[in-house]
């Protein structure tokens, strides 16, 4: 009898879904099926995959409505923001199929005569792709597209939290008309996940998730010669200058504080304000979080839906109580946002000012909708805030000046620097982590480069 797991949904606690784990000879069989059909994949014309890509994306958009429900169901995203998590998926395929004949175009070197020299890019083989459940799709594409595309095949282990998205990966493809096996689903535990990273026909890991996750799954790997790409999060901070476009970085501070419950790797945690407009700029930054609505997210009003998971809530409330003793005011009363008492996983949103760098609120990933915001004296004092984390995701200035944001982006150690912007990937532009925020790198033409091997060719021509 197979073993099942079981999806509880944070909207009321509900069994959402069970599925069965698959077991040690549907490893087996996948991992050979993979390897059987990628040998003709990786000589399939770069067209003739890009148009397959397409049809995948198609696909994807025509099931925009079931993907978005489940969405809601599976992990808490309100369902009028789940559409976008579509749009963002079709973006990003759309993005790197834009992207694929430059990126995996043989490399010219120096002609020398007598000779033809080139470096080619060659697939990996079988990709084993683990992404994390807070933006399913998004996290996911970011490695099997481009997988794909390079000609590589893929095996997809998808959260527990959020399966179905795997299921739906797998129907858009078959739709698409990729050949079978190419691409495929194994649900897994723990242990079966590292016999997956353990065999030696799987050439490469693409795991998004938690940095003590990100060292369990290098453990593992370091048993053999095997690339393995980690993003593992981070503790992202913004520095609002005095010459910030007030009300614009207002409202796109608090979306990227809380969009999502505040459930993104590279949400806004942490806030350093000019002393010349920081009261100004919290006093408008509680206002509008006070026009949140936290609610079941499948009410079309809901602007803030239950965070996925018991144990990301009881650590969050924890990390804000233990701020509050150590001297911390909180400025959200919870008494605006009764419903919280629709369930343990809904968190109010939350403000603290008077928070410090001896907090664990200011220094460990919260991963949740809150935030902390202090004052700083000078640039020199908000670019030495921002880099005394062990993380190094995304940061962001806001500021009228570019050369100002250039200044002072060369500065912070972090994967990509925003200028008035924040919380957000461009596929054009490598995804990439310094520090605890992981190693390797998603998305742009770079992106490329961790799923293909190097080929050298080295012909004489005249003897």
């Amino acid at each position: 009898m197979r073993e099942t797991f079981k999806v509880i949904s944070p909207i009321d606690n509900h069994v959402y879904v069970e599925l069965e784990r698959h077991n040690d000879k549907d490893i087996e069989n996948a991992v050979q099926n993979a390897v059987n059909a990628q040998a003709s994949w990786k000589n399939t014309p770069l067209a003739d995959r890009i148009s397959i890509v397409k049809k995948f994306a198609e696909a994807i958009q025509n099931d925009s409505e079931r993907i978005s429900e489940e969405l809601c169901w599976q992990m808490g995203r309100p369902i009028r923001y789940a559409p976008g998590e579509v749009r963002g998926t079709i973006e990003r395929t759309l993005g790197m199929v834009d992207l694929a004949e430059s990126a995996l175009a043989d490399i010219a070197v120096a002609e020398k005569p007598g000779f033809t020299r080139f470096i080619k890019r060659e697939p990996l083989g079988v990709v084993f792709v683990v992404p994390a459940w807070n933006y399913p799709y998004l996290i996911a594409v970011n490695s099997i597209v481009p997988a794909l595309l390079a000609g590589n095949a893929v095996i997809l282990r998808h959260s527990a939290q959020t399966p179905l998205v795997a299921e739906r990966f797998a129907d858009a493809f078959k739709k698409a008309g990729l050949p079978q096996h190419l691409f495929q689903v194994l649900h897994l535990s723990h242990k079966d996940t590292a016999r997956v990273i353990r065999d030696h026909r799987v050439q490469f890991v693409a795991f998004t998730g938690s940095v003590q996750g990100g060292y369990d799954i290098k453990k593992v790997a370091q048993e053999r010669f095997i690339g393995v790409g980690l993003e593992l999060g981070g503790k992202d901070p913004a520095y609002v200058c005095e010459d910030t476009p007030f009300d614009f970085t207002v409202e796109n501070l608090v979306d990227g504080a809380f969009f999502n419950s505040g459930q993104s790797c590279c949400g806004i945690e942490r806030i350093y304000v000019h002393h010349a407009v920081y009261q100004k700029f919290v006093e408008a930054f509680v206002d509008l979080t006070k026009k949140y609505k936290l609610n079941n997210p499948m009410k079309e009003e809901t602007t803030i839906g239950p965070m996925a998971k018991q144990s990301g809530a009881d650590f969050l409330k924890k990390q804000i109580r233990e701020a509050i003793e150590a001297g911390a005011e909180a400025l959200i009363k919870p008494s605006l946002f009764p419903e919280t008492e629709l369930g343990n996983n809904y968190c109010a949103p939350q403000v603290l000012v008077n928070v410090d760098h001896s907090m664990s609120f200011m220094i460990d990933e919260s991963f949740g909708p809150a935030v902390g915001i202090m004052s700083v004296e000078s640039d020199a004092e908000a670019i030495r805030l921002m880099n005394d984390s062990p993380y190094g995701l995304t940061a962001s200035i806001w500021t009228d000046s570019e050369d100002r944001a250039l200044t002072i982006g060369d500065q912070i150690d972090t994967g990509t620097w925003f200028m008035n912007r924040c919380d957000y990937l461009d596929p054009y532009l490598a995804w990439v982590g310094v520090k605890d925020s992981g190693h390797g790198c998603t998305l742009s033409r770079v992106g490329f480069e961790q799923l293909t091997r190097p080929k050298s060719y080295h012909l004489r021509v005249k003897i």
